[in-house]
């Protein structure tokens, strides 16, 4: 069993993580000093050291596991014990880091008592700091019962992944006046509700920084915290930012245009494929110098 990396000495910078464990608070901190905030999606507890190293404070565990680990052409499969068992998985390897669990289809909308048990998972056994659900209109009232329950919850607007059927297929919204309308509502009633972090999926960003205000408004009128906002193909002006970590290191077969890769390590996982091809079939992987050699016989007795 291989390792997990271990963590460098800590950086003595400006922007350097912390040496305690990230809280909504600290987040918090950082959006009003004007700190944007990298996020990026996480599956599995290697992973999730490596971006640590790379200072990456919040890691989403989405349901996006449903297709880059399980191999589903949408995110709905995903079962809520594989993420909540991939979700305790990111916590151990990145102990100090700000986890996001995503709630997957079905977990949240079948009765509040059932999606108020999903989420006391997500908190306990998978040791999340927050969930985040996909919310309409109609998830003002669970919103704010896990609240109350002292589940922090980002709610999740603006194009939503697990509509797709409903949809027929992904796109961006909040590109009319109706839809932008509708969009504020709901953002309103989300902070109203407690939401204390606002994701915001795939639309303009006029639209984004419309709807930023009026989260920032509706909570300063109930004198409340501003909700941090994530983006996720939102324009700019978002406190944080989110992408799918295969998509931005090219091992998406396609990606969305607002997650252009920075990496190719899909072609360096080919190349490095291909070497072992060659190697083990070449013959001569281990014929020189493997490790482990039989030990000598026990001498004879005198």
């Amino acid at each position: 069993m291989p390792d997990l990396p271990q963590d460098p000495a800590p950086e003595r910078h400006a922007d350097a993580l912390p040496d305690k464990r990230i809280t909504l608070r600290v987040l918090r901190d950082w959006v009003s000093q004007a700190r944007p905030i990298p996020v990026l999606t996480c599956y599995d507890a290697t992973t999730a050291r490596w971006l640590w190293r790379g200072r990456i404070p919040c890691m989403l565990v989405g349901d996006t596991a449903a297709q880059v680990i399980l191999g589903h052409d949408t995110t709905l499969p995903a079962p809520v014990s594989f993420m909540v068992q991939i979700t305790a998985a990111v916590r151990r390897g990145a102990p100090n880091a700000f986890v996001i669990a995503d709630m997957p289809f079905a977990s949240y909308h079948c009765g509040d008592d059932d999606a108020t048990r999903n989420a006391a998972r997500f908190m306990t056994d998978g040791m999340a700091d927050a969930v985040k659900l996909e919310v309409g209109p109609r998830q003002t009232e669970l919103v704010a019962r896990l609240t109350d329950a002292g589940v922090p919850v980002v709610a999740h607007i603006g194009s939503r992944p697990q509509q797709v059927r409903v949809r027929g297929g992904y796109g961006s919204v909040g590109r009319s006046q109706r839809q932008l309308r509708e969009l504020i509502d709901t953002t309103t009633a989300m902070v109203q509700a407690g939401a204390g972090m606002i994701l915001i999926e795939a639309v303009p960003a006029e639209t984004c920084e419309k709807l930023m205000h009026a989260a920032a408004a509706t909570a300063e009128q109930l004198e409340q915290p501003q909700p941090i906002v994530i983006g996720c193909g939102a324009g700019p002006a978002c406190h944080a930012h989110v992408v799918v970590l295969h998509d931005l290191l090219g091992l998406s077969a396609w990606q969305p245009p607002f997650a252009k890769p920075l990496a190719d390590l899909g072609q360096k996982i080919t190349d490095a494929a291909g070497q072992w091809d060659r190697l083990v079939r070449s013959g001569r992987y281990l014929r020189d110098d493997h490790p482990y050699q039989m030990n000598p016989p026990p001498p004879k007795p005198s």
